[in-house]
C-alpha cells in the first residue's frame, strides 16, 4: 500500500504514523533506539504490505497493465489505491479528508528529527506540498508514477502508466472496493498496535 493508506491504517499518534511509514525507508534497520510504539507501527506496516502483496485480487489486478509496465504494476496499484481511498473516503472515515491530512501531516512533522535522512526529505516534501492532493485525479497519479519511473536506476518502460489506469479504471476501482474492507478487517484482527479498531464497511 502507499502512504495515505498506511496512515489511514495507523493510529492517531506521532509514533504510530512514524512507524507505519518507516517500512518504506529502511524499516528495521532504524528501530533499535526507537520506542515500542514506533516498532508496533512498523510491524503494522509489514502486516499491511504482506496481506496486500499476497491477496488474489491484487495479484489479478496486475493484468490491467501492459506487458512493458507489468514489472512495476504493484507500484502503480499501490498509488492508485490511494486515489480510490480518496475517492471513497466517506465510506471508510467519518472525519473529513482535509482534517485527516492536516492532523497526519502535523503528527509526521513532530517526528521528523528522528526519521532517517531520506524519510525526512520525503515527509517534508509530502507535508509541505500536500502530495495526497495530487492523488485526487488520474492525471495526478500519472505524474506521481512518472516521477517514480525517473528515480528507477535502470532503463524502464514504467512511464505512461496512467494510460493503463485510464483504460481499466472501473476494473481497478472494483478491485479496491473488494479488497480494502478485507485489509481493514485483517488489521483489526491482528490489532498489533493494541488500539481502537478501524471502521469497516
Amino acid at each position: 500500500m502507499n502512504y495515505l493508506a498506511h496512515l489511514y491504517l495507523a493510529q492517531p499518534t506521532a509514533d504510530s504514523h512514524f512507524g507505519n511509514l518507516l517500512g518504506d525507508f529502511g524499516g528495521k534497520r532504524h528501530v533499535e533506539q526507537l520506542p515500542n510504539t514506533v516498532k508496533n507501527g512498523l510491524d503494522n506496516h509489514y502486516l499491511v504490505d504482506k496481506f496486500t502483496d499476497s491477496h488474489p485480487v491484487v495479484k489479478q489486478a496486475k493484468q490491467y497493465f501492459s506487458p512493458a509496465r507489468k514489472r512495476f504494476a504493484g507500484v502503480a496499484i499501490d498509488v492508485m489505491f490511494d486515489h480510490f481511498l480518496i475517492a471513497h473516503w466517506q465510506r471508510f472515515n467519518s472525519q473529513p479528508l482535509s482534517d485527516f491530512k492536516h492532523t497526519s501531516y502535523q503528527l509526521l512533522n513532530n517526528r521528523i528529527p528522528v526519521m532517517p535522512p531520506r524519510m525526512q526529505h520525503v515527509v517534508t516534501s509530502m507535508t509541505k506540498n500536500d502530495w495526497f492532493k495530487e492523488y485526487e485525479t488520474v492525471e495526478g497519479v500519472g505524474v506521481a508514477l512518472d516521477n517514480i519511473a525517473k528515480r528507477i536506476r535502470f532503463t524502464n518502460n514504467f512511464a505512461g502508466a496512467a494510460d493503463d489506469i485510464a483504460h481499466n479504471y472501473d476494473e481497478l476501482e472494483a478491485v479496491f472496493l473488494a479488497f480494502f474492507p478485507e485489509l481493514i478487517k485483517h488489521v483489526n484482527e491482528f490489532n498489533l498496535e493494541n488500539a481502537q479498531r478501524l471502521k469497516r464497511k
